[in-house]
């Protein structure tokens, strides 16, 4: 995988056609992948927002882009300001559109929980930093289906995290963007607006999809294995059967992966 830095962002090809573009610096390390078809681009999730990730996208291709989102969360809808076209699943309208059930104190604060390791770029001013709201010019439903041109992308409703959290899967390459049901690191879902149940089903479901040969996911380390989404499912699964699969019953673990309910 090739993998250089341009100042805040780190740009790493996963192939020729598909890229990461990453947040290193902050201590959520959140992801941004672009799939590049041959008449549009999609750019899925847009980041915290720090550093304008456009200037990134323009660098690696010319062709139109559609923001696919993979949820309404202020660290993957960050850039969304500067896209014309931004798509979002149904059950996540209403928090891009309306904002989030947050303060935007409270965001700031989370912002800035830890020092960045990467100085953030000259431009960045917390006082100034909001939280994108804006209309969708496309909303998404389950099993929905992007072709980008010899390039297609299935739009998976996987609730849990969010009421509209969705991954994206790419059959013919075996891809799946997983935003934030699966990454390596702890996984949130003791929010109020989280569903563990739901959360437990969206993993089942895409533990077993067939040909899943890469996880891109939203956070943290890149390369993680295949092998987690069954993992996490057995996890999920053996919460369930203690009767903990619900809010306040703290960190649970497996190898890799934790779940905080």
């Amino acid at each position: 995988m090739n993998r250089f830095s341009q100042e805040w962002f780190t740009i790493e090809e996963i192939d020729h056609e598909t890229i990461a573009i990453s947040e290193y610096g902050h201590w959520e390390q959140t992801h941004a992948y672009l799939f590049i078809g041959k008449e549009t681009a999609a750019l899925i999730d847009t980041g915290t927002g720090i550093g304008n990730i456009k200037k990134e996208v323009e660098q690696l291709t010319d062709l139109p882009i559609t923001v696919i989102t993979t949820h309404c969360h202020w660290d993957h809808i960050g850039n969304h300001g500067h896209f014309d076209l931004i798509a979002i699943h149904a059950d996540d309208q209403d928090w891009l559109e309306a904002g989030l059930p947050i303060s935007s104190e409270f965001v700031k604060s989370e912002l800035m929980k830890e020092p960045f390791s990467v100085d953030p770029p000259p431009d960045f001013s917390l006082d100034r930093y909001q939280v994108f709201t804006g209309k969708a010019t496309n909303i998404f439903n389950d099993g929905d289906q992007i072709d980008l041109g010899n390039r297609k992308l299935e739009i998976l409703h996987t609730p849990g995290h969010s009421p509209g959290h969705i991954c994206v899967y790419e059959e013919d390459k075996g891809y799946l963007a997983t935003g934030d049901i699966l990454y390596e690191g702890t996984v949130y879902a003791h929010y109020p607006s989280t569903d563990p149940v739901a959360l437990a089903n969206s993993v089942h479901r895409l533990a077993n999809l067939p040909g899943v040969k890469k996880i891109l996911p939203g956070h943290n380390r890149i390369n993680i294995p295949v092998e987690y989404l069954g993992k996490f499912d057995s996890l999920c699964n053996d919460i369930e059967r203690n009767g903990a699969l619900k809010h306040g019953t703290g960190l649970h673990n497996t190898e890799g992966i934790s779940l905080l309910l």
